[in-house]
């Protein structure tokens, strides 16, 4: 499969890593242009990560939007057509990381995942990846006996049922929260999932 990461920082690396150690094509899209990823990309060592345009990226088989809060609208807005192609949020409602980390003022609207979802019309949106700290991720999938849980949220079953299958591939075990409104508020920023390293025994 291939997969597409739109935005280049530490979730879309540590994530790409573990998708290419399982056989898996990615292509690395960043504001700044392929030309800017071309040494990250050769730290991947592997010929089959590349850096492509957005349209290249957004083109995959099944996509990662990865970048700041504040850039997601215009990550999509020029993103080609989804026609139905899975799009993994990994992104928290930040609007800061400096001086501190300050959470998006939403205006009172729903998950931040369900107006991800309004960016990128004709996606099957699931929200992943992004209740775990990319410190604690890349801890990897085993602690011991158990195995670090992952969660996911969304509104199609079978969008959900290949995030959740990409996922266990990585060797992490994952919990679906149902829907992408309920589910993802509980796993997003400022929710009673986020930021916990939690395990699963067994």
């Amino acid at each position: 499969m291939i997969i597409g990461f739109i935005g280049a920082g530490n979730v879309a690396q540590a994530i790409a890593r573990c998708a290419l150690a399982q056989g898996h094509k990615v292509i690395i899209d960043s504001r700044r242009g392929p030309q800017a990823l071309v040494e990250t990309v050769a730290k991947f060592g592997s010929t089959v990560a590349r850096a492509g345009t957005l349209a290249d990226a957004a083109s995959a088989d099944m996509v990662v939007l990865a970048v700041p809060w504040p850039e997601a609208e215009r990550a999509l807005a020029d993103a080609p057509a989804w026609n139905g192609r899975v799009l993994i949020d990994a992104t928290n409602p930040f609007a800061s990381y400096k001086p501190e980390l300050r959470l998006a003022d939403l205006g009172g609207r729903s998950s931040s995942s369900s107006i991800i979802a309004t960016y990128a019309s004709g996606a099957c949106v699931v929200k992943a990846f992004n209740s775990v700290t990319m410190a604690n991720f890349q801890k990897g999938p085993r602690a011991g006996d158990a195995r670090r849980l992952l969660f996911v949220s969304g509104n199609d079953a079978d969008a959900k049922q290949q995030v959740t299958s990409l996922i266990e591939g990585f060797g992490y075990a994952v919990i679906d929260l149902g829907d992408l409104e309920s589910g993802g508020l509980m796993q997003q920023a400022g929710g009673p999932l986020a930021g916990k390293d939690l395990l699963l025994a067994g």
